[in-house]
């Protein structure tokens, strides 16, 4: 059974920064791009960052500069660490497998002060 399971989510100040983890189980990563996607509450679902299995990265105009996607394969685990975070990031981030219908569950990041 594929699992997704993001977790590092919280409650921090706007500044601050959050490390966010995907970790995978039933599947590996490697070879895999992977997605992170964030949803605000009352918006759609939105394309913050993705990792491909040779590690080039893509970044929402929204976070770039600011977040860092990253992958280990050998933890089969996918970061995304915020830094400088802005009120208008909270949101849940989820994860996902590019090309299949893998999600996680999300984690919340609530950025206020």
């Amino acid at each position: 059974q594929v699992q997704l399971m993001e977790s590092g989510g919280g409650l921090v100040q706007p500044g601050g920064s959050l490390r966010l983890s995907c970790a995978a189980s039933g599947i590996s990563f490697s070879g895999r791009t992977v997605n992170w996607f964030r949803q605000a509450p009352g918006k759609q679902r939105e394309l913050v960052a993705t990792i491909s299995s040779g590690g080039s990265t893509n970044y929402a105009d929204s976070v770039k500069g600011r977040f860092t996607i990253s992958r280990d394969n050998d933890k089969n685990t996918v970061y995304l660490q915020m830094n400088s975070l802005k009120p208008e990031d909270t949101a849940d981030y989820y994860c996902k497998i590019w090309r299949t219908d893998y999600w996680g569950k999300g984690t919340l990041v609530t950025v206020s002060s």
